[in-house]
């Protein structure tokens, strides 16, 4: 864990082995008010099995079927500013695309994913916390499910999304096409351009369409259901040993459905 008193290793250098970004490294718990966590926390859990519920069918299930007395314009600023959610359907997750940035097309339709490190895909997620909030990022490799790299932060920008690519090129090489979806993280010219000048196709998903990118979708579903939820992180610090301590389970144990049982480690190092 990371310490002020350690002798060898600065904080950042600390937060830097720990996967915790360094704005994560120093996380006081945003100015949010009690009702609004718990508010966040009833729509993160309920738009994991709805995502076609956008902030205005999301306040009409708090008002209606939660009972909560809260307007619309308050529902709409934690949806979409705060949490950064999207609803699959055309309409307005985590990235809010920023309209004088260029997208890309998006490739994987109609492709077979036949071998690791052909196709990677990572996407952002806010993550809920007893007195916070935070987020999370993570790349994966399609055709074996392996959570290549994570990293944790109090905020979303495109150095991180970028660092956290970066990395995992570094410990696994670099893959053929890596899909996004149209968030201003990965449409920022910092990360494209890193992106294709290290020769890789930018791929993203269509406006609204967040089944495009459905495997790291189910990734934030049992990550969320399997651990977060049953343990609720205090601080950033306990975010990263719970979210450290579930990949490792994910990639190296857990038998998952779409790869007949298989569990991710065994496919991606069959190839990679």
């Amino acid at each position: 864990m990371i310490s002020k008193g350690h002798s060898n290793l600065s904080l950042i250098k600390q937060s830097d082995l720990l996967s915790i970004h360094r704005s994560g490294l120093y996380y006081k718990p945003k100015g949010e008010s009690e009702l609004n966590l718990k508010l966040m926390r009833e729509m993160d859990e309920h738009y994991l099995y709805h995502p076609f519920k956008g902030a205005k069918r999301m306040h009409v299930w708090l008002t209606k079927d939660r009972g909560y007395k809260v307007s619309r314009n308050r529902i709409e600023r934690l949806y979409y500013k705060v949490m950064g959610l999207r609803a699959i359907l055309p309409g307005r997750h985590t990235s809010r695309r920023n309209k004088l940035h260029k997208t890309y097309p998006y490739l994987l339709r109609n492709l077979t994913v036949k071998r690791p490190n052909q196709v990677w895909a990572t996407d952002i997620t806010y993550i809920p916390m007893e007195k916070g909030y935070m987020y999370l990022t993570a790349i994966i490799d399609l055709h074996s499910r392996y959570v290549l790299n994570w990293s944790v932060s109090n905020s979303m920008d495109a150095a991180w999304c970028k660092e956290v690519l970066e990395e995992a090129i570094e410990i696994h090489g670099k893959p053929e096409i890596i899909n996004t979806d149209q968030g201003s993280q990965y449409t920022s010219e910092e990360f494209s351009n890193f992106v294709l000048k290290s020769d890789i196709k930018l791929s993203m998903d269509g406006k609204g369409r967040a089944t495009d990118n459905a495997f790291i979708e189910r990734l934030w579903r049992n990550v969320k259901y399997e651990k977060l939820y049953l343990n609720p992180p205090k601080d950033g610090v306990q975010l990263y040993s719970l979210i450290n301590q579930y990949f490792k389970y994910y990639n190296n144990e857990r038998r998952h459905q779409s790869i007949k049982y298989e569990i991710p480690i065994n496919i991606y190092k069959q190839v990679a």
